[in-house]
């Protein structure tokens, strides 16, 4: 036996719950508190949406070959600078330290390259 399709009334229930969320918010100022949380306890509980927390951290990537070194964030502020490119809104780094290269592309149609030591 088929499945019945899915109609927009289900579609619409979310809706309804985050309305009756609203009417919590609206009579806590009218009813005591006690009620409140009676009343609250009642109704399903309704998940927040909430934007994803990115962790502070800090971070330092250094290329090693051949008895030198290059730091990451050091490559891409030369990479801006050979560009002479004024506002940057992408900036692709591509290392080759087997031909000690550092080949770049910034906002994807201006590109170069330069030495990596």
């Amino acid at each position: 036996m088929p499945r019945p399709k899915k109609t927009a009334a289900k579609a619409s229930a979310p809706a309804e719950k985050e309305l009756t969320v609203e009417a919590v918010v609206v009579t806590e100022d009218v009813e005591s508190k006690s009620a409140v949380k009676k009343s609250a306890a009642r109704k399903p509980a309704v998940k927040k949406e909430t934007a994803s927390k990115k962790t502070a951290f800090e971070s330092k990537v250094v290329i090693q070959a051949n008895g030198s070194e290059a730091i990451a964030d050091d490559l891409v502020e030369k990479a801006i600078a050979a560009s002479e490119v004024k506002t940057v809104k992408k900036v692709d780094i591509y290392v080759k330290p087997e031909v000690n290269k550092v080949y770049y592309v910034i906002n994807g149609d201006t590109f170069g390259d330069f030495d990596l030591f």
